[in-house]
């Protein structure tokens, strides 16, 4: 027995067991709900207390955990980065006023419960921060009570505040009869309302101001903000739109652009018509992919596509969604084209945008290391607080933050702060994996001790500090602030600054949603679990 004790307590040994047993207890679903990857942390906590009650001191190396974490969040990061600063800013105030209010009301219950319940004010700052899964949070209360009674109120809450979060972001489905598949329909239309739908129609030439004129001369880009895309005159074929093109009264164009953009053509150059332009054999309509590092950050407007190449970009998709291809548009790796443009320059084009799939879906670990070592550098830079203290955003909040900005920026140098979709998802699920084992053999460790000296009322204590925040932020957020649900759960995870949290609810959609809302509340919702940890420890 003894031998095969300390054959499961080799860590490596450990360590792809539990993901092999994990993975295979995700995979079995019981009405449709299933644990997915987040088994591999219950299973974790079973494998520790196993090993304590067992009398084996077992625990894996710290650097496991860290690496995890580290790959998870900026993963995360660089995934929700193109579109979070978009939702941001037409979402930021409902998301963060989401996140204020469960710190607030974690808060508040922790006040009220250790009123009632007579508890050691030490221990009650660290059920507050552990209810809440912070470790910064922890370390606010340690300094602002001067004693280590609040790690006890940290471990005693911690186990619950890990898996109540999973479970209820896991049930939060059923339990508000939220349908996750419209959700993300709904996401998806809103994320689009934010940046304006491209669409195409016809128009026949019947203004006079433009008959006799070139497209260059009319300057059609500058004054609707849409491109031409196809020319065709009476009883000919189409023809291709260069800049120096004479239109004609009686000439069928296409154009491209948004909704209010078209509405600009017809009055710039006649009444849409419902004849179709059909194709000519001169000039070629398809789609180029970015791949070139000179071309990353430059405009459209820059590369002059029409006199260089007698081209016109009709419009651009990036991460799934279509922009309008105005020339002040900074083109980024992965970005797709639209272009129409004379047979001959189709190769040029090419030539110029690199249009190599295999070298976007390239994973190059590069900008992974570069960017964590800029967020680790963020991380540490302290904060001068009121009262003496410091903050500073950690080793989470420094590399999202990193990741963030950088997968905005795109590229520094020679350097693209880029990840493709593939290899996006195999090291954000790595490192969750490496992430969750750790943090669910340190709880289950803890399981034994903690019931054994503090009994149950503590646990909770505990328990209710989790779950009453949860339950009030989805109740505010779904009747009063009216959020989609997928924001709800990701601000949520966030608020509580629960990755694990996190982890369960990136299996249950396809859509960025959730990352989006966690990336944009943790950094804030992290300061304010620290300041209402020190307020705990001074007002009770």
């Amino acid at each position: 027995m003894s031998s095969l004790l300390d054959f499961l307590s080799i860590d490596y040994v450990a360590l792809f067991i539990i993901i092999g047993i994990g993975i295979i207890l995700g995979k079995f679903s019981y009405r449709g709900l299933s644990l997915d990857s987040s088994a591999v942390i219950f299973v974790a906590m079973f494998y520790g207390y196993i090993m304590f009650s067992r009398g084996v001191e077992f625990a894996l190396p710290g650097i496991i955990q860290q690496i995890g974490l580290l790959l998870f969040i900026f993963t995360i990061g660089m995934q929700a980065g193109p579109t979070f600063f978009e939702v941001y800013k037409a979402q930021g105030r409902k998301l963060i006023s989401m996140a204020f209010l469960t710190v607030v009301v974690g808060a508040v219950t922790t006040f009220v419960l250790a009123i009632a319940f007579d508890i050691d004010h030490r221990i009650s700052a660290g059920l507050f921060s552990g209810a809440l899964t912070s470790t910064p949070g922890l370390a606010a209360a340690i300094e602002a009570t001067g004693s280590s009674l609040a790690s006890i109120g940290y471990g005693i809450a911690y186990p619950f505040g890990v898996i109540g979060v999973i479970l209820f972001v896991r049930l939060a489905p059923r339990i508000f009869a939220t349908n996750m598949a419209k959700e993300e329909q709904k996401y998806a239309e809103e994320t689009q309302i934010q940046i304006p739908k491209v669409t195409h129609k016809n128009f026949i030439i019947t203004n006079e101001n433009a008959d006799g004129k070139t497209i260059r001369e009319l300057d059609i880009r500058m004054m609707t903000k849409a491109n031409i895309s196809r020319v065709m005159r009476a009883n000919e074929t189409s023809i291709p739109p260069s800049a120096d093109l004479v239109l004609r009264k009686g000439d069928l164009v296409r154009a491209v652009g948004t909704i209010e953009a078209l509405k600009r053509v017809e009055l710039l150059l006649g009444k849409p018509t419902t004849i179709d332009i059909p194709e000519s054999g001169m000039f070629e309509v398809r789609w180029y992919v970015v791949s070139k590092r000179n071309v990353v950050n430059t405009t459209v407007g820059e590369l002059n596509l029409r006199e260089n190449y007698k081209a016109t970009v009709t419009r651009i998709r990036r991460a799934g969604i279509d922009l309008p291809a105005r020339p002040s548009v900074k083109l980024k790796f992965g970005d797709r084209l639209f272009i129409s443009s004379t047979k001959g320059n189709v190769n040029g084009l090419s030539q110029l945008f690199g249009d190599s799939m295999k070298e976007v879906e390239t994973t190059s670990f590069l900008p992974v290391a570069l960017g964590i070592v800029i967020g680790l550098i963020l991380g540490a830079i302290e904060i001068p607080l009121p009262g003496g203290t410091s903050f500073s955003l950690g080793i989470t909040g420094g590399v999202l933050l990193a990741a963030l900005v950088l997968s905005r920026i795109g590229k520094t140098g020679p350097i693209l702060w880029n990840l493709p979709g593939t290899g996006n998802q195999i090291l954000r699920q790595f490192g969750l994996l490496l992430f969750l084992i750790p943090v669910g053999l340190a709880a289950g460790s803890q399981l034994g001790p903690t019931i054994e000296e503090y009994g149950l009322s503590l646990f909770a204590v505990g328990a209710a500090i989790t779950l009453i925040p949860m339950i009030v932020g989805v109740l505010v957020a779904r009747l009063l602030l009216h959020m989609n649900f997928l924001s709800v759960l990701g601000a949520l995870t966030g608020g509580m600054t629960s990755t694990p949290g996190l982890s369960a609810v990136d299996s249950m959609t396809t859509s960025e949603g959730p990352q989006v809302a966690y990336a944009t509340v943790y950094p804030f919702a992290l300061v304010a679990i620290i300041i209402f940890t020190q307020v705990l420890s001074y007002v009770l």
